[in-house]
């Protein structure tokens, strides 16, 4: 038996991990200096975190801890279990480097229990399918070590594209050049990015104009996704439903998924793409990442 561990980055409603028997580790995000974090996403109200953003709210992010790690996998270990944790991407990140500290020190004093950490290369639903996909495996009566490598060469396979509303967060994030990100705001140039397969975000294209954005995004999903009648497909919006309605309409037209999870961006990825984000996740074959 092993118990599955995520991040809030995982992007996944409250519900969904308890039905699915996930255990999640939250982030911690700070608005205008005051510490929050989102543990249970029926307390979240995003329409509220977003509008404070538009209005001037400075929402900002830190990195998990060793010591929350220890703290959340020691009575996982105690009791007997084994530990797989599937974490947000290390290249925009650094608290997957905080749980191989912690998982280092809980080995040497659990050396009987094996302890998994996959880094997804992957943030939001990116990290939140695969961890759907551990739970099926787990439930199918694989094992640890089974689950753990085949999550981690499914990541190549998660294509993650998203476009933002406004650059300036991006900007502030360094995810752009101030320089780029002026030229966008005046010309209302859509910039397209996806995580690359060393989990950054890089921009691969720009289009001018939100809805063209969006169409692109779906144009992108008819050449890669692969199965598509077989899988379950995620839309991540930052309080901008009617875009998200727009995008899985667009899924549905000639590749339609066997479902489209559609979630509110959780507030720490949130803060860093800025109210007006939309991503989309699905998998392709292993080099659809290279070919977004």
């Amino acid at each position: 038996m092993f118990q599955i561990l995520t991040d809030t980055s995982a992007n996944l409603d409250t519900a969904v991990l308890q039905q699915r028997n996930i255990h999640v580790i939250p982030f911690h995000f700070y608005v205008d200096g005051q510490s929050h974090f989102c543990e249970n996403t029926a307390k979240f109200d995003g329409k509220a975190f977003y509008d404070a953003i538009r209005a001037g709210a400075r929402s900002t992010t830190s990195q998990i801890s060793p010591q929350a790690y220890i703290d959340e996998m020691t009575p996982m270990l105690a009791a007997g279990d084994d530990v797989l944790f599937v974490s947000m991407s290390s290249g925009i990140s650094g608290s997957f480097a905080s749980s191989q500290v912690a998982a280092q020190h809980l080995s040497a004093e659990f050396p009987q229990r094996t302890i998994r950490l996959v880094d997804t290369r992957g943030a939001s639903l990116g990290e939140g399918l695969l961890a759907l996909r551990a739970a099926d495996m787990r439930d199918a009566g694989a094992d640890i070590d089974e689950t753990a490598d085949a999550i981690f060469a499914l990541h190549r396979n998660m294509c993650q594209i998203f476009t933002v509303e406004d650059l300036k967060y991006l900007r502030a994030t360094g995810r752009v050049s101030g320089a780029a990100a002026l030229v966008g705001s005046i010309l209302q140039i859509k910039p397209l990015l996806k995580g690359d397969d060393e989990g950054k975000i890089v921009c691969f294209s720009k289009l001018r104009g939100r809805k063209r954005s969006i169409q692109a995004m779906a144009e992108r999903y008819d050449e890669l996704v692969k199965d598509a009648e077989a899988q379950t497909v995620g839309i991540a919006h930052a309080d901008c439903p009617e875009d998200a309605e727009m995008l899985a309409a667009l899924l549905r037209r000639n590749h339609p998924p066997k479902e489209i999870m559609t979630v509110v961006y959780e507030p720490v990825t949130g803060s860093h793409v800025g109210p007006g984000a939309l991503a989309l996740f699905f998998l392709g074959d292993e080099t659809a990442r290279d070919r977004i």
